[in-house]
């Protein structure tokens, strides 16, 4: 998932309001990235470990549940050093909530590069909306990186 367009426009914030905090998710909750494990089991463990992921597939799942949970360090080391912004800038309005993996192709372990299309469901302000993209995904120091996106519809 790229940071770019991922979500509509920030608001200015009145001075001395409060950031929202991001979801509370524990390793025993449900993984965000809708595989039918605890985030402790799934992506988490990429998060919070030395474990990388072995499908572009599951490095997109785990980059979803990255921008949930707000993990700003997984972000950045799974981003190809070649469009690697030097922050996320993360929207305290924005929920996402939910993904849906449309197609993927190449991305194995037998591959160098991948494409993984998805469509993220979030919430803005209440208001809901969706990102449609087809994120490419390629190998850096043996492990898979997201490298770029084109948005969709």
């Amino acid at each position: 998932m790229s940071r770019r367009k991922a979500r509509p426009a920030r608001t200015a914030r009145p001075a001395g309001s409060a950031r929202t905090a991001p979801p509370a998710v524990t390793a025993d909750s449900p993984c965000p990235c809708g595989l039918p494990a605890t985030y402790g089991a799934c992506c988490g463990r990429f998060h919070s470990g030395p474990a990388t992921a072995p499908t572009a597939e599951l490095l997109m799942r785990s980059r979803y549940s990255a921008f949930v949970v707000r993990d700003e360090p997984y972000l950045l080391r799974t981003w190809a050093p070649e469009t690697r912004p030097a922050e996320v800038d993360f929207d305290p309005e924005l929920r996402w909530a939910g993904l849906e993996i449309e197609e993927t192709s190449d991305g194995t372990a037998f591959h160098q590069r991948g494409t993984v299309t998805f469509r993220a469901r979030f919430t803005h302000e209440g208001a809901p909306g969706e990102l449609h993209e087809r994120s490419r995904f390629t190998r850096h120091e043996g492990a898979w990186v997201y490298a770029d996106g084109d948005f969709l519809d």
